[in-house]
């Protein structure tokens, strides 16, 4: 299921009316309850290179309702042709938008089958259970309308079954809509019902549609229904999903105590031969500090600078979670000048403290008064550039740490803990799946499923899958094919690089600290890239004082136009520093570049990292490590993904990657700088024109065919890709030669809750790298399919989903599979398989450095060069 489907499940989907904006950079304070409190306007973490965030008036803690100048406390709302497609019934702000396009309609090369033939049989289970009986009947919905309006879910539930008796124990009801399986007597009816402080309120009910069993709408009422049945069997709530049992956990090392919560992820979702639950095991970290603690240990640990910065700069991007409502947030700022005895405005105009609040409303007591308040801008989500929604104020003492700090993941020992509590083997998944299964049969699951007539089977859904063959890997003069793993590191050690690029004028940079190092890196430098063809002239090694500006200052004065190289070793991993000399390396004075922390070369296995940091150096010089065997004539692969920094909410970048030559050894990169949290790209046609002038370069005659694969994309903007990218790189390329050109378009999905796993025996294992499923769990309204390309050595693997939602080149179901796979060989910072291909991945890696890093276009003259490694 994807976000958007969890968070309408969850509850109301969007608001009734549009919160009245407040004027940027004029908030209002509360009162404080001894006295009148100056505007208090809540600080953003003062990062490096980041631009100031309008200072917006903050929202009153979530439970109560505003007026109109003060809207006070509330409950959250839960937040062949491209022009002929084929659209069902569209839903606005609907979940299941994902069903709306049938992409596969017009390809007619695969009207009839989409199935592949190619590869080893195998038999695979999935982490689905089969619907094998549903309500077979059409459903009745009816919007539902409180007035005056009621903003809390439970409430709004509350006041609705006063009048269950007129509709019934059977139904399912959404914050906004009540699902009936048979018709009330008229289409609109009115009830009032009354609150606990003897409060009116008049309930209009109103018909709206009648649903088919299997229609996407009356599958998302089929998902609420299940998390119903979750609450009845007493799992816990944390944010979004249910957990069943607690793991305490120590890490003595950081002296941090967590707690992991196991619980399942879950959807309904029709697929190509019916109905299937997917159910997967998830986790949540919870740390045994409050806000408060951890705000307090950081104060007494900061020994210069300004504390309330050093306590911003940790916050900031981390989620919280309040037990009182179990609801997660993230933290947008820190407001020093609020604490918990100021007023704010309840929705009768009266003021209330925030103690108080509390005290009333969930029954916290707020002991510590000298305490600022969180702020959270509220969930975020990609695509969302509408008004910015008022913050919501918490309290620290009452919010708990979710997550890990830096400091436990930069600890082996701690990390290594954790996966073996959080990173299930197949076996223990497919134990855990079955445990699941059983608890659905227990009495109290059953009275909420049996009157809908939901019947599950009692085994997870067995299937077909077949393996392909690996790729030809050519490096030097010799052919190599991966191991069972996906992995051919081995197998050319000490062969020759495919293009190697002579090292002749390079500079060396560190400081008095990382001397040593700097020595071991040059010596082994010396000594792992002779046997990979690359001839080195000894380094120009320059000392610097350490901090940021300094590696610039000597910069200015010894870059030339014959520099190749600059490495800099760091000592230690101050993102500052890095950011700083990255930005100057890639837009002021154009060099590649190599950053190495100086405990990296610390480690035993030094040389091996300094051999891939050499691989890495001859990339981003415009050298190949190695090429694979496509069979492929005349195609341009092209990646593109975007990054949005949801921390800092700035802008948004888009990465953009393309191969140059039939070989795949050449790329050209460009980036795209949009709006905060814009996902679909406007300027594809500019791109597309100057990685077709590079290729023309490179080769003697234009590609003929082009094939994007476009990662980061959600089910429900199908139909805006297609109306926008596809539309501007297909107009373009007829633009240039109406008939000469064929386009395919390749939607990339990683983030998804299926698994697979192949039996063996009695055991169940994770399927081998070259693994393809195309039945069963694919659509019938599109032409996708599913590659696990990667191993894992901890844990189950996940697959990658693949749609193709155009396709004039007629890539038939063999031939796109066997091109994904190998593509995942292209990567050159692995001697092995990855989880996407090459071309996206390249785009994420470019996208991720300019959004983190530079935050502006890289210079032209780095396009040709794979700089962002």
């Amino acid at each position: 299921m994807t976000g958007r489907a969890r968070t309408t499940a969850r509850g109301r989907a969007r608001r009734r009316e549009q919160e009245e904006q407040e004027a940027p950079g004029v908030p209002r304070a509360p009162e404080s309850a001894a006295s009148a409190a100056e505007p208090a306007q809540w600080q953003w973490t003062p990062r490096p290179l980041r631009e100031e965030g309008p200072v917006v008036r903050p929202r009153q803690p979530r439970g109560a309702e505003g007026t109109a100048q003060s809207r006070g406390v509330r409950e959250p709302g839960l937040e062949a042709g491209l022009q002929t497609l084929s659209l069902q019934e569209r839903r606005i702000g609907g979940v299941f938008q994902d069903l709306v396009v049938n992409t596969r309609r017009d390809m007619m090369h695969v009207k009839n089958s989409k199935t592949g033939s190619e590869g080893e049989v195998v038999r695979l289970i999935a982490n689905h259970f089969r619907v094998i009986s549903h309500h077979q009947r059409s459903a009745f919905k009816y919007n539902v309308d409180y007035k005056p309006d009621v903003e809390a879910g439970n409430l709004r539930q509350i006041l609705l079954n006063q009048h269950i008796r007129k509709f019934g124990e059977c139904h399912i009801f959404d914050g906004n809509s009540l699902l009936l399986p048979r018709p009330l007597r008229e289409r609109k009816v009115e009830w009032v019902s009354t609150t606990e402080d003897k409060k009116i309120v008049k309930i209009v009910v109103e018909f709206s549609k009648e649903l088919a069993p299997t229609s996407p709408d009356c599958l998302r009422f089929y998902n609420i229904l299940f998390r119903k049945a979750f609450k009845e069997l007493n799992l816990k709530q944390i944010g979004r999903h249910y957990y069943t049992e607690k793991i305490p956990l120590t890490l003595e090392r950081r002296g941090t105590s967590l707690e992991i919560w196991r619980g399942y992820v879950t959807s309904i979702l029709q697929y190509e031969n019916g109905i299937t639950l997917c159910a997967d095991v998830n986790h949540k970290l919870l740390r045994i500090e409050t806000v408060y603690d951890f705000i307090s240990k950081i104060q007494a640990e900061a020994q210069r600078g300004n504390p309330q910065v050093e306590v911003a700069n940790k916050l900031i991007g981390s989620i919280v979670l309040t037990k009182y409502n179990n609801r997660t947030y993230r933290v947008d700022g820190v407001d020093w000048n609020l604490n918990p005895r100021h007023t704010f405005n309840k929705s009768d105009g009266t003021k209330i403290t925030y103690i108080d609040y509390y005290k009333q409303q969930h029954k916290e007591i707020i002991t510590v008064m000298r305490q600022p308040l969180l702020v959270s801008q509220g969930r975020w989500k990609k695509g969302q550039t509408g008004p910015q929604r008022q913050p919501i104020l918490l309290i620290p003492q009452l919010c708990y740490m979710t997550g890990l700090t830096d400091e436990i993941r930069k600890d082996y020992t701690s990390m290594k803990d954790l996966a073996t509590e959080t990173k299930l083997s197949p076996e223990k998944r497919h134990n855990s799946l079955k445990g699941l299964r059983k608890s659905i049969e227990e009495e109290k699951a059953q009275a909420l499923l049996q009157p809908w007539n939901f019947k599950f089977d009692s085994n997870l859904l067995s299937l077909h899958g077949r393996v392909l063959r690996n790729a030809n890997i050519f490096q030097g003069r010799r052919m190599v094919r991966a191991n069972a793993n996906g992995e051919w590191a081995r197998e050319v050690r000490e062969v020759p690089l495919l293009s190697p690029v002579p090292l002749h004028s390079w500079l060396l940079l560190y400081n008095n600290e990382c001397f040593r190092e700097a020595m071991i890196l040059k010596d082994y430098l010396y000594h792992v890239t002779a046997p990979m063809g690359i001839t080195m002239r000894p380094a120009h090694m320059i000392e610097v004082a350490g901090h940021a500006d300094s590696y610039t200052n000597i910069l200015r004065k010894y870059t030339r136009s014959a520099l190749q190289m600059v490495i800099c070793i760091l000592p230690d991993d101050d993102k500052y520093r890095y950011d700083h000399i990255k930005k100057y390396l890639c837009t002021t004075f154009p060099i590649p570049s190599q950053c190495v922390v100086k405990k990296t070369i610390e480690k035993v296995q030094a040389k091996t990292i300094v051999t891939k940091i050499a691989q890495q150096m001859n990339c981003k010089m415009g050298g190949a490590l190695w090429k694979v065997e496509t069979n492929v004539q005349r195609t341009m692969f092209i990646g593109i993904d975007c990054f949005h920094d949801i921390v800092n909410r700035q802008k948004s970048i888009a990465g953009f990657v393309a191969s140059t030559n039939a070989e795949l050894t050449k790329w050209y990169s460009q980036c795209v700088i949009q709006a905060t949290g814009e996902e679909l790209v406007n300027e594809l046609h500019t791109c597309l024109k100057a990685a077709l002038d590079v290729w023309c370069e490179n080769e003697s005659s234009m590609p003929r065919s082009i094939i994007v694969y476009r990662d980061g994309v959600g089910d429900g903007q199908l139909q805006a890709l297609l109306d926008q990218e596809a539309k501007q790189m297909s107009t373009y390329l007829k633009t240039i030669s109406p008939n000469n050109f064929a386009l395919a378009f390749i939607v990339v999905k990683k983030r998804i809750n299926t698994r697979f796993f192949l039996k063996c025996g009695s055991r169940f294992e994770n399927p081998r790298p070259g693994t393809v499923i195309d039945v069963e769990l694919t659509r019938n309204e599109w032409y996708d399919f599913f590659v696990v390309s990667q191993h894992v050595k901890e844990g189950t693997v996940t697959p990658t989903h693949y749609n193709v939602i155009y396709d004039t080149i007629g890539l038939s179901p063999d031939t796109v599979q066997r091109l994904t796979y190998c593509l995942c060989h292209m990567y050159y910072n692995l001697p092995g398989t990855i989880r996407v291909p090459a071309p996206c991945h390249y785009a994420h890696k470019l996208a991720y450095l300019v959004g983190q890093s530079i935050h502006e276009k890289p210079n032209r003259s780095l396009s040709t060069l794979l700089f962002y490694l």
